[in-house]
């Protein structure tokens, strides 16, 4: 697969020409019943469409209730209503639609070298991907596409993932471990690996994002259902309102001895106008552009159901490492002994480090050279003699003899009572000093490293695990929103409680073993809280499967993918913090608009109903605040306002409505008065101009 089409899937698709094109041609395919009866308040819209186009057909043969054009026009602004409702569902499946598109073009019928032997790489026989079955096993050389999901049995090797991700690094892949799993699709670019099926065919994870990202296919969430039957309710409830009226209009009539009948045009306008069709019509396109923003943050997710839940999770399991601090512990500072000067302790731990090549050597290199100006030295000009780490000194070091020189230097940096003894074996002593400044770093939640030169103990190195950037302010706004941050980590409880001071999470889980995440999330369910956890092993696949939002790294095992209920194509383990965000701004968006939709039903009232039974109580002209023009103006305004707000809703719809973290009550008050108020007063304001503009234009 070409970079191209890589960068094609990681670049947040715009609203293309082609998008719309394809939404306007949706529009009219879904109004198909058998497709709009999924949603009721739009199929009673649909409904009432065709009854006004047939009364129309009627009038135009001289037999109707109300004039031709008045019908027709009430007629043709319901059609559109309905037309926008699902204009609003087709652009939002657009775009993962054309996303779909562009992963279909990447996945594509690929040989592959089946095994006979399980961890034999010969023979093999080249067959097509589309028939490998789950447990097959086949081999994957430099240069070739992995033609199915699965987990390596044998070899490690260099894989270019930037078709799934973006990411143009390449990535390692190995038997065993945390990275084992590959991804059909990907390439391998060196060495070899030899892999096993965990997929059946069309069960792939490209033809599971096909899936997740085609909003046609996806599922009503829990919560979408308990709201589509709540206005389905509404809607219900009105439908009876609106068929008592015509017996009540022919009663007033004869009791009050006037006025003319209410007549069916204006009791499908009125319930048209009345049921929540905003909402209603929007409900489908806020669920798919929730699942195409998370899908735009490089996260597919398995079902709706999670991203509602990420809206509700109030609590979050962050692992220290690589989530809450850089992963790579950092010098910090060097701290001599008495009588040693900082220059030659720098100077000291600089040598013993120019060949240590894990981030805590390079670290100390840096430190030295910019906090003292050591540069880094030509490790053939000092002729040193490097040695390397080992688990069993828990040192490293370097022996220095200067060509032509006396005066040898046997440096050793390492863990403190590794230190001590060599430095006691050795005929030396480890001084009171050095052991109280290790006490307090270790106190601190950082790691000492004693820096020793012939016998002689030169000072302390504070390594320490340093804590992202902004990481604080980020909690204290989950914090904000009632959300409790616990940081996992396998750190002792001295260590735990500094990084978690530093990082200002509220509560730590220290020396946690795979049941004790186990543990502490059922511990947490049974008070009746939603958790939220990222994983990538083995070890965190019970806790994956137990949380609520499960994310796992797509770096991570097979059995962390299937466990989790999410997957992060950017193995990034903050990235939670984002998920949570767009959970919420769906749940918001989707309160917000049916909040609007709700208020702005009051000045319909007193739109539609002076207009239908002021002929009869003339008293009720006193609702006619607006001041609309004629009961015929009156009723268009109002058929009008309730369709075209539909289309001035729908980029809101989209986008969602804008985050914030602060607390619920504060954003219920906030929300109330934006969209509740505002959702009241914008109506009198759209109608009274849609009449103003039709007088002007002398429509009626």
């Amino acid at each position: 697969m070409s970079s191209s089409s890589s960068k094609e899937l990681k670049r947040p698709l715009g609203f293309t020409g082609t998008i719309f094109r394809r939404a306007l041609l949706e529009s009219l395919t879904k109004l198909n019943p058998r497709l709009m009866v999924r949603n009721p308040v739009m199929f009673v819209v649909e409904a009432g469409s065709v009854i006004t186009t047939a009364l129309w057909f009627q009038a135009l043969l001289g037999s109707g209730e109300a004039p031709a054009w008045f019908i027709g026009s009430v007629s043709g602004w319901l059609w559109l209503t309905v037309l926008f409702a699902n204009f609003s569902e087709a652009l939002a499946e657009g775009r993962g639609k054309a996303q779909a598109d562009a992963l279909r073009k990447a996945r594509r019928d690929m040989p592959a070298k089946l095994l006979s032997e399980p961890k034999s790489r010969s023979p093999f026989t080249t067959v097509s991907s589309t028939i490998l079955k789950k447990g097959d096993v086949f081999l994957a050389e430099a240069g070739d596409i992995v033609a199915s999901d699965g987990e390596v049995l044998e070899g490690i090797a260099s894989v270019d993932e930037s078709a799934i991700t973006g990411e143009s690094a390449p990535v390692i892949r190995e038997s065993g471990g945390d990275r084992s799993a590959v991804t059909g699709g990907t390439r391998v670019l060196s060495d070899w690996l030899i892999i096993r099926v965990t997929v059946e065919a069309g069960g792939g994870f490209l033809d599971r994002m096909i899936h997740m990202i085609e909003g046609a296919k996806r599922q009503k969430t829990p919560n979408e259902i308990a709201l589509n039957i709540l206005l389905s309710a509404f809607t219900i409830i009105f439908i009876g309102v609106c068929l008592s009226l015509l017996p009540f209009s022919l009663y007033s009539i004869e009791a009050a001895g006037q006025g003319s009948p209410v007549t069916v045009t204006v009791l499908i306008a009125l319930l048209v106008c009345l049921i929540p069709t905003t909402i209603g019509g929007l409900l489908s396109a806020i669920g798919i552009a929730g699942m195409d923003r998370m899908i735009r943050h490089n996260v597919i997710a398995t079902s709706g159901r999670a991203i509602e839940a990420a809206g509700d999770v109030d609590v979050l399991l962050l692992d220290k490492t690589g989530t809450i601090t850089l992963g790579n512990r950092m010098a910090t500072e060097f701290t001599p002994a008495p009588g040693i000067s900082r220059e030659r302790l720098a100077d000291a731990a600089q040598l013993a480090s120019l060949a240590d090549e894990t981030p805590e050597g390079r670290s100390i290199v840096i430190l030295a050279k910019e906090k003292y100006g050591l540069r880094g030295r030509d490790v053939h000009d000092i002729h040193a003699h490097f040695v390397p780490f080992s688990a069993q000194t828990r040192m490293s070091g370097a022996d220095i003899q200067p060509e032509g020189k006396n005066g040898s230097r046997i440096i050793r940096k390492g863990a403190a009572d590794a230190i001590r003894m060599y430095v006691e074996e050795t005929g030396g002593t480890f001084p009171g000093a050095i052991h109280q400044i290790v006490q307090e770093i270790s106190r601190l939640g950082a790691t000492p490293l004693v820096v020793v030169e012939n016998q002689e103990v030169l000072g302390v190195i504070h390594l320490k695990d340093i804590v992202k950037g902004g990481i604080k302010a980020r909690f204290a706004h989950l914090r904000k929103m009632g959300i409790k941050t616990v940081m996992i980590t396998g750190d002792n409880k001295l260590t735990a409680t500094a990084i978690a001071a530093e990082a200002g999470v509220d509560d730590f889980l220290a020396e946690a073993k795979p049941e004790d995440k186990l543990k502490l999330i059922r511990e947490y369910q049974k008070g009746g809280r939603l958790v939220a956890m990222t994983g990538d092993g083995t070890n965190d696949a019970p806790a994956l499967a137990q949380a609520d939002v499960a994310v796992a790294m797509n770096t991570g095992t097979q059995s962390a993918r299937e466990a989790a209920n999410m997957v992060d194509l950017d193995s990034n383990p903050t990235k939670l913090l984002e998920i949570v965000e767009i959970g919420k701004q769906l749940l918001m968006t989707r309160g917000t608009l049916t909040t609007f939709s709700i208020a702005n039903d009051v000045a319909k009232y007193f739109a539609i109903i002076p207009a239908a039974f002021t002929t009869t109580y003339p008293v009720l002209k006193i609702l006619n605040v607006m001041n609309l023009a004629s009961p015929e103006s009156a009723i268009l305004s109002a058929v009008i306002f309730n369709a075209l707000i539909i289309v001035a809703l729908i980029p809101l719809a989209l986008k969602g409505v804008g985050y914030r973290a602060m607390s619920a009550a504060q954003l219920l008050r906030r929300h109330l008065l934006i969209y509740g108020v505002g959702g009241v007063i914008a109506p009198f304001i759209g109608i009274k101009l849609i009449d103003m503009l039709m007088g002007a234009l002398k429509l009626v």
